[in-house]
């Protein structure tokens, strides 16, 4: 069964500041900004930025289980919110995209699914601009999900978390052999004709 986004999810603006963001040490509202979306498609809420926002309105506001989608730039991907980041907005041009059927789809599958191949070739065939590439509220609305089981949805994150563990491990691990065989091979090239 595919089904569309805009009937899934509802996907929102992200909360649009008028000037640059203004850290404040005692304000009110934290903001989830593209530097907070980690490279495992995650947002990472410990350093979060706070700011005074005083007429913020409870439909801004971010929530656990939210995807918080890149919109501009080269990454056409999302990261989901796996923690409650409290009293918090996310900044435009990012978008928030929150899940109004929790029955039929897992915030983590769906955010697991817009970063596959299928729904990347979709993104960039509709995305527009020409120095940087957007892709607009009404294209994510648009594009298509395939929706199995929530028992098969929650095993396909799982093994892709797993899968993406791996890849780490594996990276460590050729690292760490290269360093190895840097030290090995310096010691060969420094101990040779030391004893002549």
């Amino acid at each position: 069964m595919k089904v569309k986004i805009k009937n899934i999810a509802r996907v929102q603006m992200g909360y649009s500041f008028r000037s640059r963001i203004e850290a404040a040490v005692d304000g009110n509202v934290s903001v989830i900004q593209m530097k907070d979306l980690s490279n495992d498609n995650t947002v990472n809420c410990s350093d979060l930025v706070s700011v005074d926002l005083s007429s913020v309105k409870v439909h801004h506001l971010a929530q656990k289980g939210d995807l918080v989608f890149r919109s501009r730039g080269l990454l056409t991907t999302s990261a989901v919110l796996l923690e409650d980041p409290g009293k918090a907005v996310v900044a435009a041009p990012l978008l928030r995209i929150r899940v109004t059927k929790p029955d039929k789809v897992l915030p983590e599958y769906l955010n697991w699914y817009i970063g596959q191949r299928k729904a990347q070739i979709f993104l960039a065939s509709r995305a527009g601009g020409t120095a940087q590439k957007m892709i607009s509220k009404e294209t994510i609305e648009d594009l298509d999900v395939a929706l199995p089981s929530l028992e098969t949805q929650k095993s396909i994150v799982e093994l892709a978390r797993l899968s993406a563990r791996e890849q780490t491990l594996l990276r460590e691990l050729a690292g760490k052999r290269e360093q190895c065989m840097s030290a090995v091979l310096m010691q060969c090239a420094t101990t040779e004709g030391k004893g002549e």
